[in-house]
């Protein structure tokens, strides 16, 4: 990691290469690692959520849309709306990094954090990227002050995840001044306030194109507000297009190429929905064990029981890694941005371009922090008991909020077969050397055992972990793709459960670097660390076992189980002791905090 002007650096590494590189603890950008204007922001927007959307927590969550509204002014005041927007329209143009700080503290509400998420990620960065200087000139403004709020109409009721096949139609109209659009949309969050939205539809059913579309355009009617399980506080309503004749000059970007926009944009929404979570954990986790601390049973305190314990250390090392991976990877991005020439006519597909480059680790956030946030929800439930299921309690609400995460920004399905899809990808195009390292580790492995490497460290016996996890996904990796060769692609389960030891190593990895970089023995991370790591290998182990009973039988099976049983060999460490003395300081510190 460099230092410029004052801020760090991560080093710059390819995208998906995390199973190859042997990374340092100062190659990779840590929450620790933020520079004093980035705090300054992390503090103001902490500051915003606490005095100013959790005091108004209800109302939003009623759907008072003109409270809502005004938050977003108040933001567009401060400038956090407009953090990835270019300073000559009235935006910040700042990191990655920064942009994901905005969306982790401000995060303490679910529906408002759709609110924010729609309009600064999905609603505004296809302007950004796509628009001409006129409209940019006209929009970027409005929506950097929170005047306007976006939204992105791309999902319809038989194009979710199939986004390809939507049916809205499209047709230059006779005096070629209009495109007149025709079709529905569906589940379109911030639908019913919103000023402009980013709409896809195929022009002559044909080439899918994306068009600035005008609250009040004639055609363009708002549906009814859908009743929703959680983020109740937002709107989602459905958008019906009859004839709705839309200016030429509002077509963004290239007819025909709409798809770059919806895809582009979707990596962006990956990780900053990542960041997102960790504000919605932190919230759930700090109810969970403020009740715990006061929740007397028995006589004391439950927060003394072992299994209560258990939940909250649980929880702990879930931030703990979900901060690790989504800082490593988007610093890993800015490093990625950082030598690209602003003034360049090419430079908003330059940035798209490095952005792509991380597709593999921006579906490995979503789903990582969307399943993270969930199973911390689901503790400060537990937790409370019988009270965290009424609505008097804020548990209840983190966990109807948390659900929507997995199906947000493409299914968690959908983002464990493109993590994998990806990888394979670029290994058969070359882009990635990740054939020859998995013939070098089935090489190693068909050889017979060879000597352990030991580590050095605190973190000694979790490096040898790490190394195991790496050897298993290419290991498994190879034997799949030896089994079904090109139509590996066809097999989910196993595509699913490869995303699985990828989605582990790189936050098993990511959190060892964290904790390494603290350079104390003692350090808070480290116990975090190794806690995450436990789980980590565990739910590796069984991907692993899952992938080769997928693709052997007979004396193959047992051939390959038994380099399993070598490779994933270790001793586990005490759980136990290490979940309590995590317990205890969360405890004591009346939340996260490391």
């Amino acid at each position: 990691m460099t230092v410029e002007a004052g801020v760090s650096v991560a080093k710059r590494v390819v995208g998906g290469s995390f199973l190859l590189e042997d990374l340092t603890p100062d190659d990779v950008f840590t929450p620790e690692d933020l520079s004093e204007e980035q705090r300054q922001v992390a503090s103001t927007a902490t500051s915003f959520a606490e005095e100013k959307i959790l005091a108004q927590a209800e109302a939003i969550e009623e759907k008072d849309f003109a409270v809502t509204r005004e938050l977003m002014r108040e933001l567009g005041e401060l400038g956090l709306l407009g953090v990835d927007v270019p300073e000559e329209y009235g935006g910040l143009a700042m990191d990655k990094i920064t942009s994901a700080i905005v969306a982790d503290n401000l995060s303490v509400s679910g529906g408002f954090s759709v609110t924010l998420g729609a309009h600064c990620t999905i609603g505004t960065m296809p302007l950004v990227w796509y628009g001409t200087h006129e409209q940019k000139a006209k929009y970027l403004p409005k929506l950097a002050s929170g005047e306007w709020i976006a939204a992105y109409a791309l999902s319809e009721s038989s194009a979710g995840s199939d986004a390809m096949n939507i049916r809205t139609r499209a047709k230059l109209s006779e005096d070629g001044k209009h495109y007149v659009l025709n079709g529905e949309k569906m589940w379109i969050s911030n639908a019913g306030f919103a000023d402009l939205f980013t709409v896809f539809a195929k022009i002559d059913g044909e080439q899918f194109s994306a068009f600035l579309i005008e609250r009040g355009t004639p055609g363009l009617s708002v549906g009814a507000e859908e009743h929703k399980l959680g983020i109740r506080g937002s709107s989602t309503c459905p958008l019906v297009l009859e004839d709705c004749r839309v200016p030429v000059e509002n077509l963004l970007g290239t007819a025909g190429k709409g798809h770059h926009i919806a895809f582009n944009i979707l990596n962006v929404g990956r990780y900053k929905l990542a960041a997102g979570t960790l504000g919605g954990m932190r919230f759930a986790f700090r109810n969970g064990v403020r009740y715990a601390k006061e929740r007397v049973a028995f006589g004391k305190p439950i927060a003394t029981f072992g299994l209560i314990q258990e939940k909250i250390a649980d929880s702990a090392a879930a931030i703990y890694a979900t901060e690790s991976a989504v800082y490593r990877v988007v610093g890993a991005i800015d490093a990625a941005l950082a030598d690209l020439n602003h003034d360049s006519a090419t430079y908003a597909q330059d940035v798209q371009k490095r952005i792509e480059e991380f597709a593999v680790e921006c579906s490995i956030l979503k789903v990582l922090g969307s399943e993270a946030l969930e199973r911390v929800a689901d503790h400060a439930l537990q937790i409370h008991g019988g009270y965290g299921y009424v609505e008097e309690y804020p548990a209840e609400r983190s966990y109807r909020d948390s659900r929507i995460n997995r199906i947000f920004e493409g299914t968690n399905e959908i983002n464990r077969l493109i993590a994998t899809g990806f990888m394979i990808k670029r290994a058969v195009a070359g882009t990635l050397p990740l054939m020859p390292a998995i013939k070098k580790v089935m090489d190693e492995v068909m050889a017979g055992p060879g000597e352990r490497v030991s580590y050095d460290g605190p973190m000694a016996a979790e490096r040898a972990l790490l190394a195991s996890a790496k050897k298993l996904a290419l290991f498994t990796s190879g034997a799949a793709s030896q089994r079904f060769g090109n139509d590996l692609g066809e097999q989910q389960e196993v595509m699913g459960a490869l995303a699985d030891i990828l989605i582990e190593t790189l936050t098993m990895e990511s959190c060892i670097l964290r904790a390494e970089k603290q350079r104390k023995a003692n350090a808070p991370g480290v116990k975090l660390a190794k806690y995450y790591a436990m789980r980590a290998f565990r739910v590796i182990e069984t991907a692993a076992e899952r992938v080769l009973g997928a693709v052997a039988e007979g004396d193959m099976l047992r051939t390959q189980m038994t380099i399993f049983r070598r490779l994933a060999k270790h001793e586990p460490a005490n759980a136990v002791i290490l979940g309590r003395e995590i317990a205890a300081a969360m405890v004591e510190a009346g939340r996260y905090r490391i």
